[in-house]
């Protein structure tokens, strides 16, 4: 059986911790900064676990990780 290829846009953004739960980064970080409050974008830094629903998609994705 051939190896599955990793889709790189994926193995970029997603890693899957040792219980086996996706770890995402939060979005909206980019830009616009002065308008969100110091709260909101500490918040934003930290990572987050992705949502069960995708969790099954993801893992397909990054095989290898």
């Amino acid at each position: 059986m051939p190896k599955i290829k990793s889709h790189s846009g994926a193995k970029k953004r997603f890693k899957v911790s040792k219980n086996g739960k996706v770890i995402r980064a939060h979005a909206n970080k980019r830009h616009i900064l002065n308008k969100k409050t110091t709260k909101r974008k500490r918040v934003l830094r930290q990572t987050a676990v992705a949502d069960a629903t995708n969790t099954k998609q993801m893992k397909r994705l990054i095989p290898y990780k």
